[in-house]
Parts: C-alpha cells; structure tokens; sequence
C-alpha cells in the first residue's frame, strides 16, 4: 500500500502535508477509496506543531476554550493547540487559566466514557473536540453526544480532514476538504460500488493506522 501514497499539500500551509493511499478501505461506518495516513502529522513535532496553528487561527478570540478532547490519537497536536490558543488570547475559566489535554476511553461494547478522574476536565467545561479524520461524522456525532452526557459544552470541533461540514449544528473546523484530496469519496457500506464490482477490501482503516486483510 505504502508505494502507492501520494503527498498532498494543505492549502493553507504548505509544511503540512497528508499522505494518502488510493484502494478499498472500510470505516466504522463507510467505505471509502483513500486512506488517510495521519502518523506522522500526529507524531512529528514540526508537523503538529504546523496543524495546530491552521487549527487555532480558525477560532475567534472570543471564544472559551477550557479542555481538548483529542479522538484518533491527537495528543500531540492538542497539546500544541492549547499553546496556540492561549497564545493567542483564547480565554480558559479554569482556575489556572490553562487547558486541559485528555483523551476518552471506551468500554467492552465500544462506547466513548470518561474515566472519574477526568470528569473535572468536562463537567461544566468549555471543550474543543479534537479529530484525525471524519468521513461521515458518525464518529464525531457520538462524541458530541458523549461530551454532553457528562455535563460539558462543545464549543468547537476540529479535525485534520473532514468530509461533513457540520455535527449537531456545530462547524466542524479541517485542515484538509474532500475537494483537496483527488476523487476522494466515501460510501455506506450497503452501497458501495467497489463491492458490487468485485473490488476486495485492502484494509480497515480508522484515524489510528490500518490492519491490511
């Protein structure tokens, strides 16, 4: 798969770059004809630090920002953006004006929870929801959901590359557009052409890496 990758450039900013590969991949909850490889962006420190400043720039400084919560293994730029918005005057009602990084857990059936000692990072919280990718925003839809659940309110969501604009009537904030990635397209997994032609799947993907079938 690796031989086939392709380097596209950010709009924005041309230090940040995806790589994606073009096959058959399946989601959680699509099918869809490029797999977005996020490792190094998540990882290397001038790449995280490069998406954090697209993605801080695309807030008002009105806004309140009082915890990230990083999906798809975001830590790295989360905490980059937390710099980035405090640097920029993006206020925090925390006791010690600064901003929480924290990541969800799961249980056994696959629901996102926070664990007790991160419930002070959401109750009543100002949180800026943090992502790798979205295709069809069912992902992020449960997060917001999650979020809620437990007393925060959402006041962002921001992602590497997103194919949804919107969640529950919140903007969803990307880096990367299904118009910036060639023939980029995402399809349910009950009507997806590349199955009715015969077209095996390569590998299911998700904002952490690939497992090849």
């Amino acid at each position: 798969m690796e031989s086939r990758a392709i380097r596209i450039y950010a709009p924005m900013n041309k230090k940040i770059a995806l790589k994606v590969m073009p096959g058959h991949f399946a989601t959680n909850n699509s099918h869809i004809n490029l797999y977005i490889d996020l490792t190094t962006m998540r990882s290397r420190q001038n790449e995280a630090v490069e998406a954090a400043r697209v993605m801080a720039k695309q807030y008002m400084t009105a806004t309140i920002v009082d915890t990230i919560v990083c999906l798809d293994g975001c830590e790295v730029i989360g905490a980059y953006l937390a710099q980035e918005l405090s640097g920029s005057g993006i206020m925090s009602m925390n006791a010690h004006q600064t901003i929480y990084i924290i990541t969800p857990a799961f249980n056994t059936v696959g629901q996102m929870i926070f664990r007790e000692n991160n419930l002070s990072a959401v109750y009543s919280k100002h949180i800026l929801l943090l992502a790798g990718s979205a295709t069809t925003g069912d992902t992020l839809r449960r997060s917001v959901d999650c979020i809620k659940y437990y007393g925060g309110i959402v006041q962002g969501i921001s992602s590497i590359f997103s194919a949804v604009d919107k969640v529950d009537d919140i903007e969803v904030h990307s880096i990367f557009k299904p118009k910036d990635l060639p023939d980029y397209m995402s399809y349910s997994i009950g009507d997806c052409p590349m199955c009715a032609s015969k077209h095996k799947l390569e590998a299911i993907v998700n904002g952490y890496g690939y497992m090849k079938l």
